[in-house]
């Protein structure tokens, strides 16, 4: 099969496409004919080696798939069937190859409302906002949600996800954006080009920040008393935790980790109409770089995908 790994750190340029061996599933696991490969910005950033998560090269990348299950040592699922899922993460799940070999339990059945494309683009996202929201901050109807960054790959989903739980959604977003998120069901939009987000909200019940920076700390003035900030860029600070906890506020990071319940639900919502993932680009499986360096610039709208 083809696959792309890197034999040393660095940039792009590093990505290469290698002749390497079939992936053997053991018991309870699959194989899949990967059909796309969604993207995340965590990927250039192990690729340049910032932070050891996989060790030293040579790896491979990836881990949000959409597929065919080419074997099955598993009675969960069947040759022939489409699934989805981002198998073994944050551990290597060598997702940038035609095949992959996964747990059975870290994929669901692909919703047929759902191309392959769209699929694939969903799991890290997907998942990140379920869990941030629903397992973390445990968001109910009527609760006032500030999403940090609705434009962008988990913004974007955690928005759709907590209007489906009834939830008020705050968003902020460039002034580009603003039709799209509104689209996506944000009651109201902040142009953090133009206005500080502190200045025009507030008695806030949860934050999820996926930007990091200085918005973690102060959106702690958005929260009401008792209220609850998830991140998943800031999850390590403790002096930011203790901050949060001397004022009445809840601090919880989150680092996403594969998960069958949550990722039926996000198929129930996908079914229901309620969420859909929107990729704003797809490469072909050659084009690797290119996708590496449209990731690096930042301020995508939704993702981008790999299609094998």
């Amino acid at each position: 099969m083809r696959a792309i790994t890197q034999h040393s750190f660095g940039g792009p340029e590093v990505l290469t496409i290698v002749d390497a061996p079939e992936p053997r599933p053991l018991p309870t696991e699959v194989v899949v004919r990967v059909k796309a490969i969604g993207l995340n910005p965590l990927e250039p950033r192990l690729r340049e080696g910032e932070f050891p998560l996989l060790g030293q090269p040579p790896f491979i990348l990836g881990w949000d798939i959409s597929g065919v299950i080419e074997e099955a040592f598993t009675w969960r699922f069947r040759p022939g069937d489409e699934v989805f899922g981002m198998p073994l993460f944050p551990r290597v799940a060598n997702g940038y190859a035609e095949l992959v070999a996964a747990p059975a339990l870290h994929l669901a059945r692909k919703p047929a409302s759902l191309s392959h494309v769209e699929a694939s683009a969903l799991p890290v996202v997907g998942l990140t906002a379920w869990q941030g929201l629903v397992d973390l901050a445990g968001v109910t109807e009527g609760d006032r949600v500030l999403v940090h960054g609705g434009g962008g790959g988990v913004g974007h989903v955690a928005i759709q996800i907590a209007k489906a739980l009834g939830a008020h959604v705050v968003t902020t977003a460039s002034g580009s954006k603003r039709e799209f998120v509104e689209k996506l069901g944000a009651d109201e939009v902040i142009d953090y080009t133009a206005v500080d987000f502190t200045e025009a909200v507030g008695d806030i019940d949860v934050v999820l920040d996926t930007l990091g920076g200085d918005t973690v700390e102060r959106s702690l003035g958005v929260l009401r008393p008792g209220g609850h900030l998830v991140t998943a860029v800031a999850e390590d600070d403790k002096e930011l935790i203790a901050k949060f906890e001397a004022a009445g506020r809840q601090f919880s990071g989150i680092a996403v980790d594969p998960d069958p319940v949550g990722l039926h639900r996000l198929v129930e919502l996908v079914e229901q109409g309620k969420l859909r993932v929107h990729v704003q680009e797809t490469f072909p499986f050659e084009r690797i770089a290119d996708a590496h360096r449209l990731m690096e610039r930042g301020h995508l709208q939704g993702k981008l995908v790999l299609t094998v």
